[in-house]
């Protein structure tokens, strides 16, 4: 169910919005986008970080009230909520705000600043599938028996897909009519400027079919799916290629399994890039074939490159743009072929984006 609020007239909005840092990560670069399109005509914004620079912070923007906090012990991580609220005791901002989001959403200390904030409304962003998360992810039911006691303090929940509303209110026992969604801001204008730039060793070889994938190399993001299937395509189709964009700490695995595969010069793992638009513009297609998704950023960032889209059928639901998948994904890429490209900017989706964040940020402190 989505939330729909109107926003109030008057004064700047005061947010405060609470994140660890702004490393590498798909939860960074959606907020990195978003802090850099809302109008600071309208808001006032603190942003509250644990750690110093990282591979966004140098570009937010100079409106932007960026805050320091002393990074918490790790301890915190297992404790009861309750517990932490107790002995947790940050120095924080001495104002009001309007609204107080916890952006991160995984940690317990996050959502004990939110809560001791002086805020109107309090706000967790859900960036993730919690259901299949917790199923799939030992670590993460780790956290979440340590965490789940926080969903008592907010007024409000954003989901960035309509896909995670039900699953998450499933599992949290949240109402529905807290949760309203909030899609990722895609930085169209940005992303087309990246593009254009000359990569940095990196080469494709343009009589082959070059597929790009992007994103951490972690068990969701189902990167060996991905290298399995374009194994057996690659039986067929001796001109694929595949080069996967990111790190992680399944490097060393996926590695291995493409070794295995004899597909050691045929798929290439080429790091984190500052820039990877620079990389996905010089491909042929873009595939991902996550386990699940919070959103799935990527795709959109490719449909705004006008690459073809080639996504396994499970993450239809993720997206906001119609995108379909598919079932048999080394059929789709055994298929595959080179098409004119189709840019799409999202400026209507865009615009959704900032008018639902709008309507957030001007809703009361009792529920709707």
């Amino acid at each position: 169910m989505t939330g729909i609020y109107r926003l109030n007239s008057g004064n700047m909005k005061k947010i405060c919005i609470v994140q660890t840092d702004f490393n590498v990560g798909g939860i960074q670069r959606s907020l990195f986008n978003l802090l850099r399109n809302l109008d600071y005509s309208k808001y006032e914004i603190d942003l509250l970080l644990f750690e110093r620079g990282g591979f966004f912070e140098g570009a937010l923007p100079e409106k932007l009230n960026v805050i320091y906090l002393e990074k918490p012990s790790k301890k915190f991580s297992f404790m009861s909520f309750d517990s932490v609220l107790k002995k947790y005791s940050p120095a924080l901002p001495d104002k009001r705000y309007d609204l107080a989001i916890d952006f991160n959403s995984y940690q317990n200390t996050c959502a004990a600043i939110t809560k001791k904030l002086d805020a109107s409304v309090r706000v967790m962003w859900i960036h993730n599938d919690v259901k299949i998360k917790l199923k799939n992810e030992w670590k993460y039911r780790v956290l979440w028996h340590f965490f789940k006691g926080k969903f008592k303090i907010y007024d409000r929940f954003a989901a960035v897909s309509e896909g995670l509303v039900e699953p998450f209110c499933e599992i949290s026992g949240v109402d529905g009519k807290k949760v309203c969604v909030i899609p990722n801001y895609v930085d169209s204008e940005e992303i087309v400027r990246m593009s254009s730039d000359e990569p940095e060793n990196f080469k494709v070889d343009p009589e082959c079919f070059n597929l790009v994938a992007l994103g951490r190399l972690c068990r969701q993001k189902g990167f060996d799916i991905l290298i399995k299937a374009f194994a057996e395509a690659y039986a067929e189709r001796k001109d694929l290629r595949l080069y996967i964009i990111g790190d992680g700490e399944d490097r060393g695995d996926l590695e291995e399994l493409a070794g295995r595969l004899r597909l050691k010069d045929k798929v290439f793992l080429v790091g984190n890039r500052k820039n990877p638009f620079s990389c996905m513009a010089r491909c042929d297609a873009f595939v991902s074939s996550s386990r699940y998704e919070g959103q799935g950023l990527n795709i959109l960032e490719a449909k705004v490159l006008g690459l073809p889209l080639i996504i396994t059928s499970n993450l239809e639901k993720y997206t906001s743009c119609g995108v379909r998948g598919t079932d048999d994904l080394a059929g789709a890429l055994k298929a595959a072929v080179k098409k004119n490209r189709s840019p799409d900017l999202l400026e209507e989706y865009d615009r959704r984006v900032l008018g639902a964040f709008d309507s957030l940020a001007g809703i009361g402190c009792d529920p709707a």
